[in-house]
């Protein structure tokens, strides 16, 4: 969190939450809704949407948020709390954090891949996803089809290689038992 938001919590304490006016689609893109239309529109501006990216944080009920000065603005999550998207031979967030070990895969579905890193469970960036799957292998290490449908994947069956020595098993889940699993709430206003 930056030091200008840790004074300004100090300074006003109990300023109420503001909610329905942040978002976090599915790509890891900040939406703001305008106040003329009422839609949810992508922030352009570099500089806000790395602010928002240091000061975004999960509360007790794990309802995540964007510290901006003394007042929490809640966001709505497209799919979960962090995006991830390949980078080499690793995964860094949305906000430009690494995703550090990866404890965990999932497949919904949809087709959606998700991982669970240091920071918590992120949704793998679709565009991704095809490169990804040339990574794909049995349970021998034996490459799978690189135009595997993710959501006909066997769970048990399939393991993604994360780097050189490193794979881990796909596991199944419902995009509907996401939020229960691990501990997050998508809408907190509702």
């Amino acid at each position: 969190m930056d030091d200008t938001v840790r004074r300004a919590l100090a300074r006003w304490p109990g300023v109420p939450a503001v909610y329905g006016w942040l978002a976090l689609d599915r790509r890891g893109e900040w939406r703001l809704r305008s106040p003329a239309s009422g839609a949810f529109e992508r922030i352009g501006n570099a500089a806000l949407r790395e602010f928002i990216a240091r000061n975004y944080a999960a509360d007790a009920r794990g309802a995540w948020y964007f510290q901006n000065g003394p007042q929490r603005v809640y966001a709505r999550l497209e799919a979960t709390p962090l995006v991830h998207r390949h980078d080499g031979d690793g995964f860094r967030d949305h906000c430009g954090r690494s995703a550090g070990r990866i404890r965990g895969a999932w497949f919904d579905e949809h087709g959606a891949l998700y991982l669970a890193g240091e920071h918590g469970v992120g949704v793998v960036d679709d565009r991704d996803l095809l490169q990804l799957s040339t990574r794909l292998e049995d349970r021998r290490s034996a490459p799978l089809d690189a135009e595997l449908d993710w959501a006909c994947a066997d769970a048990g069956e399939v393991w993604l290689r994360l780097d050189a020595g490193t794979r881990i098993r796909l596991e199944r889940i419902t995009r509907s038992a996401l939020e229960v699993q691990f501990g997050f709430i998508s809408d907190p206003s509702g």
